[in-house]
């Protein structure tokens, strides 16, 4: 059954319901057995031991793990006084599995902030009696009786009302209030705004009081089927956890091979099993990047700290480089778009022409707005020495102008003191108010244009069709418009009934307004379209009222459409999928249509923005890649369920996320190259090693600590690094784009056969060229040549990985914090190499003077062959 268009009487028959007693116990009982609780289903939270169990499948760490366990069993049969390499693998490990956990820990509140917004308590009407019960016990067919201030506690159809308004928001996304009529026709699958006969649990009566049987609780509700959604909506991986799963699994796949080339070769070479073995741990060790989950969460962290200098608060760590990758803004347009405060735009006083508010107005306008101040109850209140104008949002923006117009509204009310008041009533759509003047009376009536009861004497035909004519073009400007008109009396008439005061009134003008753009959305939109991102806008509002501020700030262009939630429905998700491109207005939308919307987007592979405030919101903030909530007019439902909150509301606030998550992610690709040219040197070192039958050229414990000190210190200065100054001028980064594009393969070669040959050249003279009478030659002082070249030469790589820039143009100081960090990595290599009871825990042993000029002209090799390969892409015109 259809309760919003069904009759009364049948509604009330499928409950066997009295309005004027309501339900027995014996059938709330019943009732309660049938329909269940009024309240919503909650949804299991992972627990600690499933979190932990999660990280732990990650393939490196598998490797990480192994090799640990193979490094400590070889520790207590070969080394029992030594157990500092299983020590540091470990350590690592649970480095990399609180970091990751602590990621990820966004505690799901949503469900719990849905359930604050339901009243705790409801009045109604049983067995005859009124009582007061908590809000869970509600039934259908409950007799609800609500009131100004009242939290609706369910879904109920009106039985009447009086001058009944309640305020939506919450599912809507329209803070305006909506005057409610029992007697209203209601058509099939009409959008929850244009339901004028039924109220909804978690909605605010603003005016009036009404009596109302309840015809859904729980999760049958409006509010209940967001609940529902939320609880099937799962927010998948964003595009950088995908890019690093891949990356996790490319290195293990690699260090694998290499794992099994080198522990087959190392044991038919004649080796031991254990120090096979051994050789293969190492191997492992060498191929994954320890470091790298670290400086990328510290990377995201500052990325983090910067978006709340810029007004955004990042719930989930990722979504900071999520942002980065958006193609598609999804925006609410009340208070984000727009500045949600109702201004008047022009202003027609007949029979003078129409002029915009910022005019000067002539005594005519400024009799007009007197008029419609003297008809308003909005009021200016004096809060902490500001003045604050408070009340109907339509009545604020006339109170607003007329302020701005040097007409003081207190002194407007004492020069007319108001006597008498006929409420604004839904049915008649018009107020009417009497006051007192110098020589007599005058009755003022404000309302709808078309309910406005003109003296056709003081108005001719030909004034009446030029009225008409005006009011159309306001309201083709998507401006909401109100008429104003009055009476004079010599005496107060007797009869101050609306069929006196509301007849034969003398037309006076009418006002536009409309909530206008924010001016920084309309140059934030722009600055999202060069940088190749859709803005779509997604409202409650009317489809005229939202395309015309779409067209205004520059998302609806020549070419676009709009569409209604109605006719949203209509669609399949296939044809929504397929035509979803040209739609860049969705109007007067549902929660499951902003969904719909999402997916539809995401299903071309884009990565979808979406901000949002109310309740409605929250299942497509979940949905989407990045869910935006607002701080200031947001609910905690739709901040729970989001990404990102925004403490401003302000639409360019995205923008500015966007161009800081771009940064963050090419810092992170900066890392990714920085690291990886140094694990597969060492993965190549080792093989050709063996396979040329010279040893290992680095062990285990030396090779943890080039990619913890020499690469790890320097590596978590690049989160640091600023963004290139036409980062908002390229196209967002593609969903399935893999983190190696655009020359990130050829660019890890080139490091990495610089550092392969480097290294092995400094091992190969350290282990067979006698270059020093005082130290010969030895296996010793090759591996010892090879940690120093490799350390150092990976520090300095730093300068190559931070800019596509010549190091040269760019200067190896300008980032302060990575220069200090690469020289305090350098100094702590040398330290160990240099002093004597550090070196042996690494096994490394004395050089001479000569070998360290030669390890330190072969270190700092990679910074002219990656100057060169700079230079030549540059005249080749493509990007390093």
């Amino acid at each position: 059954m259809d309760f919003r268009t069904e009759k009364l009487d049948t509604i009330l028959d499928q409950f066997d319901s009295n309005t004027e007693k309501g339900l027995t116990p014996e059938q709330v009982d019943q009732h309660k057995e049938k329909y269940g609780l009024n309240q919503f289903d909650e949804e299991e939270s992972e627990s600690l031991f499933s979190k932990i169990l999660h990280q732990l499948k990650d393939v490196t760490v598998i490797i990480l793990i192994l090799a640990g366990i193979i490094s400590t069993y070889i520790a207590i049969t070969e080394h029992p006084d030594d157990f500092s390499e299983p020590i540091v693998i470990f350590s690592i490990v649970i480095l990399n599995v609180v970091l990751a956990i602590r990621q990820e820990g966004k505690a799901e509140k949503a469900l719990a902030s849905l359930q604050g917004l339901s009243a705790p308590q409801a009045r109604v009407l049983r067995n005859g009696q009124e009582e007061v019960v908590p809000a869970a016990d509600l039934v259908p067919g409950d007799i609800l009786l609500i009131e100004s201030g009242d939290l609706v506690p369910a879904d109920a159809r009106i039985l009447n009302s009086s001058d009944l308004q309640v305020e939506e928001s919450a599912l809507t996304g329209e803070s305006v209030p909506v005057d409610k009529d029992e007697n209203a026709d209601i058509e099939p699958d009409s959008p929850i705004g244009d339901v004028f006969n039924t109220v909804f649990s978690g909605t605010l009566v603003t005016n009036g009081r009404a009596k109302a049987v309840v015809v859904t609780t729980g999760m049958d509700t409006e509010m209940g089927a967001v609940a529902g959604l939320l609880n099937r909506t799962t927010s998948g991986k964003t595009p950088l956890q995908k890019r690093m799963d891949q990356l996790g699994k490319q290195i293990s796949l690699l260090a694998l091979i290499a794992g099994a080339i080198i522990f087959t070769l190392s044991f038919f070479q004649g080796e031991e099993f254990i120090n096979s073995l051994m050789t293969a741990v190492s191997l492992a060790v060498a191929a994954v990047p320890e470091t790298l989950p670290v400086i990328v969460t510290i990377s995201l962290a500052y990325g983090v700290q910067n978006m709340v200098d810029r007004n955004a608060i990042i719930r989930t760590i990722p979504s900071v480089e999520t942002l980065g990758s958006a193609s598609v803004i999804a925006s609410d347009k009340t208070g984000t778009l727009t500045q949600n405060k109702m201004t008047i735009q022009k202003l027609w006083a007949y029979p003078n022409k129409p002029i915009d508010a910022e005019s000067d107005f002539g005594e005519d306008e400024k009799w007009v707005l007197k008029m419609m101040s003297l008809a308003s109850n909005a009021a200016i209140e004096d809060r902490d020495g500001e003045e604050i104008i408070s009340g109907d949002p339509t009545e604020t923006a006339i109170i607003r102008l007329l302020q701005e117009k040097g007409l003081p509204k207190p002194e407007l009310d004492q020069n007319y003191p108001r006597i008498h008041e006929i409420p604004f009533d839904s049915g008649r759509k018009l107020m009417t108010t009497v006051h007192k003047l110098d020589d007599g009376y005058i009755s003022i009536t404000k309302g709808a244009f078309d309910r406005l009861p003109i003296n056709s004497s003081s108005t001719t035909e030909d004034v009446g069709q030029e009225a008409r004519a005006i009011h159309d073009s306001f309201a083709n400007d998507a401006l909401r418009v109100l008429a104003v008109g009055y009476k004079k009396y010599d005496e107060l008439p007797e009869d101050l009934t609306p069929d006196e005061l509301e007849s034969d009134i003398v037309f006076a003008g009418i006002v536009g307004m409309i909530d206008p753009p924010r001016e920084e959305s309309i140059q934030a939109v722009k600055e999202a379209k060069s940088a190749g991102i859709k803005t779509i806008m997604i409202t409650g509002d009317h489809a005229a009222t939202a395309s015309a501020i779409a067209e205004q700030i520059g998302i609806f262009e020549e070419g676009d459409k709009a569409i209604t939630g109605a006719e949203l429905s209509k669609l399949s998700d296939d044809e929504l999928k397929k035509n979803v491109r040209d739609y860049s207005v969705y109007a007067r939308v549902s929660p499951e249509d902003k969904i719909r919307i999402v997916e539809a987007w995401q299903s071309h592979g884009e990565v979808v923005a979406m901000t949002g405030d109310g309740v409605n919101d929250a299942p497509a903030l979940k949905a989407a890649d990045v869910g935006t909530a607002m701080g200031i007019a947001g609910t905690e439902v739709a901040k729970s369920a989001s990404d990102m909150i925004l403490t401003d509301d302000k639409f360019d606030t995205i923008v500015h996320a966007v161009e800081e998550g771009r940064r963050v992610y090419e810092n992170i690709k900066k890392t990714v190259y920085f690291l990886l040219s140094c694990n597969i040197s060492e993965i190549l070192i080792m093989l050709i090693a063996v396979i040329m039958g010279w040893g290992l050229p680095v062990i285990a414990i030396q090779l943890l600590f080039i990619n913890v000190v020499a690469d790890g210190i320097p590596g978590f200065a690049l989160s640091r690094e600023t963004s290139d100054p036409t980062i908002m001028e390229n196209d967002p980064i593609g969903k399935g784009e893999s983190i190696f594009a655009k020359g990130g393969y050829r660019n890890i070669a080139v490091a990495a056969l610089t550092f392969t040959i480097t290294t092995l050249i400094g091992f190969y003279i350290g282990s067979f060229v006698d270059i020093d009478s005082a130290i010969t030659a030895s296996h010793e002082v090759g591996q010892t040549m090879a940690f120093m070249i490799l350390g150092w030469s990976s520090v300095l790589h730093i300068f190559n990985a931070r800019t596509k820039e010549s190091i040269f143009k760019a200067g190896v100081t300008s980032n302060k914090s990575l220069f200090w960090l690469a020289i305090l990595s350098l100094v702590l290599l040398t330290v160990v190499g240099l002093v004597p009871a550090l070196a042996g825990i690494f096994s490394l042993v004395e050089l001479s003077l000569t070998h360290w000029i030669i390890a330190f002209g072969l270190s700092v090799t990679i910074l002219v062959v990656v100057e060169i390969q700079k230079f030549i892409l540059r005249k080749m015109n493509k990007s390093f």
